[in-house]
């Protein structure tokens, strides 16, 4: 139920009854006490979205996850990469099976380094990748480039990639390590002990 307020001779005066019985002002409205909608809040999807070829369809993507408030995981991939086409499935089937979700959500999306356009616009230089493949999340359109992983092996063990989506989805567009406020310095400094 949405509630509507006016102005000018009614303002201030009971306007509508909440389902609950509670009368709303726009008195109330203007001190924060009358909720806008009693809508109910959508849980969080994790969003698979198709692989990046040119500067517009990555901008695209990013305006997506940030409006959502959910990190948009990238993985930054090349035709002749024999690694990336192991690394790939297994990032799609976690993110696919919900990993993530429960934290918050997360979008997904490779990025071909190589297409012309990629290569052409710069991205790899804006964002420091120079190996691929390359795990890198956007939160609120910001790179995280303290968690990108480039490491082969890490990005092959499914338990890390699991954990890393977990830690990633609990930015909720709020830039940042993710995970627990005792560890907002773990960026900086690494794990706390």
């Amino acid at each position: 139920m949405h509630f509507l307020f006016s102005s000018g001779r009614q303002a201030g005066r009971l306007l509508r009854k909440t389902p609950a019985g509670a009368a709303v002002t726009c008195n109330q409205f203007a001190s924060g006490a009358a909720l806008f909608s009693t809508s109910r809040a959508v849980a969080a999807k994790n969003q698979i979205y198709q692989s990046v070829r040119n500067l517009d369809q990555f901008h695209t993507y990013q305006l997506l996850s940030s409006s959502s408030r959910t990190p948009l995981l990238t993985l930054w991939t090349t035709s002749y990469c024999p690694t990336c086409r192991v690394v790939e499935p297994l990032l799609r089937e976690l993110v696919e099976s919900g990993v993530g979700e429960e934290e918050g959500g997360v979008g997904f999306c490779t990025v071909e380094y190589d297409a012309p356009d990629v290569m052409g616009a710069g991205l790899g230089l804006t964002y420091m990748i120079n190996s691929v493949p390359t795990l890198l999340s956007f939160d609120a359109q910001e790179a995280q480039t303290q968690t990108k992983v480039t490491d082969g092996r890490q990005l092959a063990n499914r338990k890390f990639l699991e954990e890393w989506i977990r830690n990633e989805a609990k930015r909720h567009g709020n830039r940042g390590g993710g995970g627990s406020p005792t560890s907002i310095f773990s960026g900086l400094f690494g794990k706390l002990k």
